[in-house]
Protein backbone atom coordinates (compact mmCIF):
# COMPACT_ATOMS: atom_id res chain seq x y z
CA UNK A 1 0.00 0.00 0.00
CA UNK A 2 1.52 3.38 -0.99
CA UNK A 3 1.46 5.93 1.64
CA UNK A 4 -0.56 8.80 1.36
CA UNK A 5 1.09 12.11 0.09
CA UNK A 6 -0.68 15.34 1.32
CA UNK A 7 1.63 17.64 0.32
CA UNK A 8 0.52 16.86 -3.67
CA UNK A 9 -1.93 19.65 -3.33
CA UNK A 10 -5.26 18.21 -3.50
CA UNK A 11 -5.37 18.34 0.35
CA UNK A 12 -6.35 21.79 0.88
CA UNK A 13 -6.59 24.40 4.16
CA UNK A 14 -10.40 24.52 3.86
CA UNK A 15 -10.62 20.65 4.30
CA UNK A 16 -8.04 21.10 7.64
CA UNK A 17 -10.62 23.05 8.68
CA UNK A 18 -13.90 21.64 8.06
CA UNK A 19 -12.65 18.61 9.51
CA UNK A 20 -11.52 20.52 12.83
CA UNK A 21 -15.13 22.17 12.69
CA UNK A 22 -17.49 18.81 12.45
CA UNK A 23 -15.75 17.56 15.24
CA UNK A 24 -16.09 20.01 17.43
CA UNK A 25 -19.62 20.53 16.23
CA UNK A 26 -20.40 16.88 16.34
CA UNK A 27 -22.78 17.26 12.77
CA UNK A 28 -21.93 18.60 9.57
CA UNK A 29 -25.34 20.46 9.89
CA UNK A 30 -24.00 22.29 12.90
CA UNK A 31 -20.50 22.72 11.34
CA UNK A 32 -22.38 24.26 7.95
CA UNK A 33 -24.02 26.97 10.55
CA UNK A 34 -21.13 27.61 12.38
CA UNK A 35 -18.72 28.17 9.10
CA UNK A 36 -22.13 30.16 7.38
CA UNK A 37 -21.62 27.10 4.83
CA UNK A 38 -24.36 25.44 2.66
CA UNK A 39 -24.71 22.09 4.26
CA UNK A 40 -23.97 20.28 0.85
CA UNK A 41 -20.48 22.04 0.01
CA UNK A 42 -19.32 20.85 3.63
CA UNK A 43 -20.38 17.19 3.21
CA UNK A 44 -18.32 17.17 -0.65
CA UNK A 45 -15.57 19.18 1.38
CA UNK A 46 -15.45 15.85 3.83
CA UNK A 47 -15.90 13.65 1.59
CA UNK A 48 -13.02 14.77 -0.48
CA UNK A 49 -10.82 14.97 2.13
CA UNK A 50 -11.79 11.00 3.09
CA UNK A 51 -10.94 10.16 -0.63
CA UNK A 52 -7.63 11.93 -0.68
CA UNK A 53 -6.95 9.96 2.86
CA UNK A 54 -8.28 6.71 1.69
CA UNK A 55 -9.92 6.01 4.83
CA UNK A 56 -13.35 7.33 6.51
CA UNK A 57 -12.51 10.11 9.39
CA UNK A 58 -16.15 9.89 10.51
CA UNK A 59 -19.01 7.44 11.94
CA UNK A 60 -22.25 8.77 10.93
CA UNK A 61 -25.33 8.42 13.41
CA UNK A 62 -28.83 9.70 13.97
CA UNK A 63 -27.44 12.49 16.44
CA UNK A 64 -24.71 13.19 14.41
CA UNK A 65 -21.04 12.28 13.70
CA UNK A 66 -18.39 10.78 15.72
CA UNK A 67 -14.60 10.58 15.06
CA UNK A 68 -13.08 7.63 13.75
CA UNK A 69 -9.66 6.24 14.72
CA UNK A 70 -8.38 7.57 11.82
CA UNK A 71 -10.38 10.63 12.15
CA UNK A 72 -8.95 11.28 15.93
CA UNK A 73 -5.65 11.36 14.18
CA UNK A 74 -5.79 13.42 11.79
CA UNK A 75 -8.17 15.81 13.82
CA UNK A 76 -5.19 16.17 16.51
CA UNK A 77 -2.82 16.96 13.21
CA UNK A 78 -4.94 19.33 11.82
CA UNK A 79 -5.29 21.47 14.78
CA UNK A 80 -1.59 21.96 14.95
CA UNK A 81 -1.46 22.94 11.47
CA UNK A 82 -3.61 25.60 11.90
CA UNK A 83 -2.51 26.34 15.45
CA UNK A 84 1.33 26.93 13.87
CA UNK A 85 -0.24 28.89 10.97
CA UNK A 86 -2.36 31.40 13.19
CA UNK A 87 1.07 31.28 14.97
CA UNK A 88 2.47 32.70 12.04
CA UNK A 89 0.29 35.02 11.49
CA UNK A 90 0.39 36.37 14.77
CA UNK A 91 4.42 36.47 14.51
CA UNK A 92 4.67 38.11 11.13
CA UNK A 93 2.39 40.77 12.72
CA UNK A 94 4.37 41.36 15.75
CA UNK A 95 7.60 41.31 13.92
CA UNK A 96 6.24 44.05 11.54
CA UNK A 97 4.89 46.22 14.59
CA UNK A 98 7.43 46.13 16.34
CA UNK A 99 6.49 46.11 20.10
CA UNK A 100 2.99 45.07 19.37
CA UNK A 101 1.63 42.12 20.09
CA UNK A 102 -0.60 39.67 22.69
CA UNK A 103 0.30 37.11 24.98
CA UNK A 104 -3.00 34.77 26.51
CA UNK A 105 -2.69 33.06 29.72
CA UNK A 106 -5.02 30.55 31.03
CA UNK A 107 -4.12 30.32 35.13
CA UNK A 108 -4.92 28.05 37.89
CA UNK A 109 -4.71 28.78 41.36
CA UNK A 110 -1.77 28.55 42.50
CA UNK A 111 0.47 31.54 41.00
CA UNK A 112 -2.37 33.82 40.17
CA UNK A 113 -2.52 35.48 43.33
CA UNK A 114 0.77 36.55 43.42
CA UNK A 115 3.40 36.29 40.79
CA UNK A 116 1.19 36.42 37.41
CA UNK A 117 0.15 40.22 38.80
CA UNK A 118 3.48 40.85 39.59
CA UNK A 119 5.12 39.08 35.99
CA UNK A 120 2.30 41.29 34.13
CA UNK A 121 2.97 44.49 35.91
CA UNK A 122 6.58 44.09 34.89
CA UNK A 123 6.00 43.26 31.24
CA UNK A 124 3.56 46.23 30.49
CA UNK A 125 6.16 48.02 32.47
CA UNK A 126 8.84 47.16 29.67
CA UNK A 127 6.34 46.92 26.73
CA UNK A 128 3.44 48.80 27.37
CA UNK A 129 2.16 47.69 23.89
CA UNK A 130 2.11 44.01 24.60
CA UNK A 131 -1.90 43.02 25.12
CA UNK A 132 -2.00 40.72 28.11
CA UNK A 133 -5.38 38.01 28.17
CA UNK A 134 -5.78 35.92 31.38
CA UNK A 135 -8.52 33.45 31.53
CA UNK A 136 -9.25 31.16 34.57
CA UNK A 137 -10.69 27.64 34.37
CA UNK A 138 -9.31 24.11 35.47
CA UNK A 139 -6.23 22.62 34.12
CA UNK A 140 -8.05 20.00 32.34
CA UNK A 141 -10.34 22.67 29.87
CA UNK A 142 -7.23 24.97 29.51
CA UNK A 143 -5.54 21.98 27.68
CA UNK A 144 -7.36 21.72 24.69
CA UNK A 145 -7.14 25.42 23.87
CA UNK A 146 -3.32 25.32 24.87
CA UNK A 147 -3.15 22.56 21.85
CA UNK A 148 -5.29 24.87 19.36
CA UNK A 149 -3.36 27.76 20.27
CA UNK A 150 -6.26 29.53 21.79
CA UNK A 151 -4.03 30.20 24.60
CA UNK A 152 0.07 30.52 24.88
CA UNK A 153 0.72 29.07 28.27
CA UNK A 154 -1.00 27.73 31.50
CA UNK A 155 0.28 28.83 34.78
CA UNK A 156 0.07 27.44 37.88
CA UNK A 157 0.38 24.11 40.31
CA UNK A 158 1.79 21.57 38.08
CA UNK A 159 -0.03 18.47 36.82
CA UNK A 160 0.79 15.52 36.08
CA UNK A 161 1.25 15.25 31.89
CA UNK A 162 3.22 11.72 31.75
CA UNK A 163 0.54 10.90 29.35
CA UNK A 164 0.58 14.00 27.86
CA UNK A 165 3.40 13.96 25.46
CA UNK A 166 2.25 17.47 23.34
CA UNK A 167 2.94 19.11 26.60
CA UNK A 168 5.96 20.03 28.52
CA UNK A 169 6.55 22.14 31.71
CA UNK A 170 8.69 24.52 33.54
CA UNK A 171 9.12 24.62 37.19
CA UNK A 172 9.45 27.96 38.41
CA UNK A 173 9.30 27.56 42.21
CA UNK A 174 8.25 25.38 45.25
CA UNK A 175 4.51 26.60 47.29
CA UNK A 176 3.28 24.81 49.77
CA UNK A 177 -0.53 24.22 49.92
CA UNK A 178 -2.13 25.08 53.79
CA UNK A 179 -5.42 24.98 54.91
CA UNK A 180 -6.67 28.53 55.81
CA UNK A 181 -9.69 29.84 57.84
CA UNK A 182 -10.62 33.56 58.48
CA UNK A 183 -8.69 35.25 60.94
CA UNK A 184 -10.01 34.77 64.39
CA UNK A 185 -11.63 31.60 63.46
CA UNK A 186 -13.27 29.78 66.29
CA UNK A 187 -10.23 26.21 65.31
CA UNK A 188 -7.57 28.62 65.39
CA UNK A 189 -5.99 28.92 69.12
CA UNK A 190 -6.94 25.25 69.66
CA UNK A 191 -4.01 23.48 70.64
CA UNK A 192 -3.05 20.24 68.77
CA UNK A 193 -5.54 21.12 66.31
CA UNK A 194 -5.93 17.94 64.03
CA UNK A 195 -8.11 17.14 60.53
CA UNK A 196 -10.88 15.31 62.69
CA UNK A 197 -11.17 18.68 64.52
CA UNK A 198 -11.64 20.82 61.71
CA UNK A 199 -14.46 18.54 60.18
CA UNK A 200 -17.45 20.24 62.01
CA UNK A 201 -16.57 23.07 60.33
CA UNK A 202 -18.15 24.20 56.48
CA UNK A 203 -14.89 23.59 53.68
CA UNK A 204 -14.64 24.68 50.41
CA UNK A 205 -13.05 22.12 48.21
CA UNK A 206 -11.69 22.29 44.63
CA UNK A 207 -13.73 20.80 42.08
CA UNK A 208 -13.66 17.35 41.52
CA UNK A 209 -11.63 17.35 38.01
CA UNK A 210 -8.68 19.43 39.24
CA UNK A 211 -5.52 17.87 40.76
CA UNK A 212 -5.74 19.49 44.21
CA UNK A 213 -9.09 18.01 44.94
CA UNK A 214 -7.69 14.54 43.87
CA UNK A 215 -4.56 15.04 46.50
CA UNK A 216 -6.96 16.03 49.42
CA UNK A 217 -8.97 13.33 48.58
CA UNK A 218 -6.09 11.26 49.66
CA UNK A 219 -5.05 13.05 52.32
CA UNK A 220 -8.45 12.39 53.93
CA UNK A 221 -8.51 8.22 52.91
CA UNK A 222 -4.83 8.25 54.60
CA UNK A 223 -6.51 9.76 57.98
CA UNK A 224 -9.21 7.14 57.55
CA UNK A 225 -11.93 10.04 57.27
CA UNK A 226 -14.42 11.29 54.22
CA UNK A 227 -14.54 14.37 52.75
CA UNK A 228 -16.46 16.94 54.85
CA UNK A 229 -20.15 16.83 53.70
CA UNK A 230 -21.03 20.34 54.73
CA UNK A 231 -18.98 21.70 51.67
CA UNK A 232 -19.09 24.09 48.72
CA UNK A 233 -16.81 23.52 45.37
CA UNK A 234 -15.33 25.98 43.92
CA UNK A 235 -11.84 27.36 42.05
CA UNK A 236 -12.58 30.84 41.93
CA UNK A 237 -10.50 32.45 44.31
CA UNK A 238 -12.50 35.54 44.80
CA UNK A 239 -15.65 33.31 45.85
CA UNK A 240 -13.25 31.50 47.82
CA UNK A 241 -11.51 34.62 49.63
CA UNK A 242 -15.05 36.03 50.24
CA UNK A 243 -16.80 32.59 51.75
CA UNK A 244 -13.36 32.35 53.94
CA UNK A 245 -13.77 36.02 55.13
CA UNK A 246 -17.02 35.80 56.24
CA UNK A 247 -17.86 32.17 57.42
CA UNK A 248 -16.50 29.79 59.58
CA UNK A 249 -15.73 27.75 56.26
CA UNK A 250 -12.17 25.97 55.60
CA UNK A 251 -10.38 25.83 52.42
CA UNK A 252 -6.91 24.39 51.11
CA UNK A 253 -4.90 27.41 49.34
CA UNK A 254 -1.44 28.31 47.72
CA UNK A 255 0.26 29.89 50.97
CA UNK A 256 0.90 33.14 49.03
CA UNK A 257 -2.87 33.43 48.91
CA UNK A 258 -3.37 33.70 52.80
CA UNK A 259 -0.13 35.39 53.68
CA UNK A 260 -0.83 38.62 50.96
CA UNK A 261 -4.32 38.37 52.90
CA UNK A 262 -4.77 40.06 56.46
CA UNK A 263 -8.27 38.71 56.70
CA UNK A 264 -6.94 34.73 56.54
CA UNK A 265 -5.10 32.54 58.12
CA UNK A 266 -3.19 29.44 58.06
CA UNK A 267 -3.99 26.52 60.48
CA UNK A 268 -1.50 24.66 61.65
CA UNK A 269 -2.53 21.17 60.28
CA UNK A 270 0.07 19.84 57.72
CA UNK A 271 -0.82 18.93 54.08
CA UNK A 272 2.30 17.19 53.38
CA UNK A 273 1.78 14.92 50.86
CA UNK A 274 0.05 17.74 48.60
CA UNK A 275 2.27 18.75 45.91
CA UNK A 276 3.85 21.84 45.64
CA UNK A 277 5.29 23.11 42.39
CA UNK A 278 4.06 26.23 40.53
CA UNK A 279 5.22 26.54 36.86
CA UNK A 280 3.98 26.89 33.43
CA UNK A 281 3.02 24.30 31.30
CA UNK A 282 2.80 24.66 27.20
CA UNK A 283 2.97 22.95 23.73
CA UNK A 284 5.96 20.75 23.36
CA UNK A 285 6.34 21.32 19.61
CA UNK A 286 5.19 24.13 19.09
CA UNK A 287 8.04 27.91 19.89
CA UNK A 288 6.58 30.46 21.53
CA UNK A 289 5.65 33.70 20.30
CA UNK A 290 7.93 36.69 21.33
CA UNK A 291 5.23 38.41 23.16
CA UNK A 292 4.90 35.14 24.95
CA UNK A 293 8.43 34.85 25.57
CA UNK A 294 8.67 37.85 27.09
CA UNK A 295 6.31 36.65 29.51
CA UNK A 296 7.74 33.90 30.51
CA UNK A 297 11.21 35.81 31.32
CA UNK A 298 9.13 38.02 33.76
CA UNK A 299 7.59 34.73 35.20
CA UNK A 300 11.31 33.56 36.10
CA UNK A 301 12.37 36.92 37.58
CA UNK A 302 9.62 37.09 39.35
CA UNK A 303 9.35 33.95 40.93
CA UNK A 304 13.13 34.55 41.91
CA UNK A 305 12.08 37.23 43.69
CA UNK A 306 9.50 35.72 45.48
CA UNK A 307 11.07 32.62 46.44
CA UNK A 308 13.17 33.27 49.44
CA UNK A 309 10.03 34.71 51.46
CA UNK A 310 8.68 31.28 50.87
CA UNK A 311 11.63 29.51 51.74
CA UNK A 312 12.05 31.52 54.67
Amino acid sequence: MRPVDLLNGRLKLRHLVLVVVIAEQGSVLRAAEHLRLAQPAVTRALREAEQFLGVALFTRGPRGVTPTLFGEAFIEHARTVLAELRRAGERIDELNRGDVGTVTIGTLLAGSNVLLPRAIAALKADRPGITVIVQEATFDTQVPRLLDGEIDMILGRLNPIEDQPALRQITLYSEPVRLVARAGHPAQPLPGLTLPDLLTYPWVLPLEQTSLRHELEQVFRNEGLELPHNRVECTSILTVRTLLRDTDMVAALPELVARTDPHLALLPVPLASVRRLVGVTFPAHRPLTPSARLMLDHFHAQAAEITAPIAG
